[in-house]
């Protein structure tokens, strides 16, 4: 069950994806010359990045450790594929603070979160029942202490003046992520996001906190689309100052 489950959403999520990638590809006519990745997971933006624009630099964060140590046995390979492009990648979380946390590293990596988890969600037992990520109830991730940064800090440290898009995808982290960038947002033309409208993760923010927050730093939102079978959106904001460089 599992295992055709997956399949039937990876199906779905590959139209979905040639959906979006029809958007930005109408918006982008420039090369990127740097995109950064927060959320690596297994590579899937990497992927979809190289393999549909010319990007000059892609920097991916990911704070699980065993994501990481998978995406850099592909690194030799990203690297010959993607001859033309640089490839970085960080084992860092990004967040509003410095320090450390907690990740709950779910069986199903891509439900990993540093947020706090609703057991009686609706959601959570019908994740539970139909997709059976959990083996077991009580017991369905493990805790790892990771380092967290804020893209302030790594923007000013790493002395980064422009950054063409921003994709984040952290279960439940997204406000956190751009509270952190609050001093830099001026230099980030696009930002895309997801945004979960379920109630497994426990959030202290809502859509609207983003929105405002995006709104006051001069983004205006330009996409906005529901991902098959969940109570997720992904959007996308541009910077107004940088209209110019997008076709609309």
């Amino acid at each position: 069950m599992k295992n055709f489950t997956i399949l039937i959403l990876n199906f779905f999520d590959f139209f979905y994806k040639l959906k979006l990638l029809k958007f930005l590809k109408k918006i982008i006519s420039k090369n990127l010359d740097l995109v950064l990745d927060v959320g690596a997971h297994k590579g899937e933006s990497i992927d979809f990045f190289l393999n549909n624009f010319n990007v000059l630099k892609i920097i991916s964060f990911e704070a699980s450790s065993e994501n990481f140590k998978n995406l850099i046995k592909k690194e030799a390979r990203y690297k010959k594929k993607f001859e033309n492009s640089i490839i970085q990648i960080e084992n860092i979380a990004l967040s509003s603070s410095v320090g450390k946390k907690k990740l709950k590293q779910f069986e199903e990596s891509s439900s990993s979160t540093m947020s706090k988890i609703n057991k009686d969600s609706k959601y959570f037992k019908k994740k539970f029942k139909f997709v059976n990520l959990f083996k077991k109830k009580e017991n369905f991730y493990n805790e790892i202490l990771v380092d967290v940064d804020t893209l302030d800090n790594y923007i000013e440290i790493k002395k980064l003046n422009l950054i063409d898009l921003v994709k984040i995808d952290t279960e439940g982290s997204e406000f956190e992520i751009l509270k952190g960038a609050i001093n830099n947002l001026r230099k980030i033309k696009l930002i895309l996001f997801e945004h979960h409208y379920d109630d497994m993760i426990i959030k202290d923010y809502n859509f609207t906190d983003i929105n405002r927050l995006l709104k006051q730093n001069n983004f205006i939102r330009i996409h906005k689309a529901k991902m098959p079978f969940r109570k997720t959106f992904e959007y996308v904001y541009m910077n107004k100052f940088f209209k110019d460089d997008f076709k609309f």
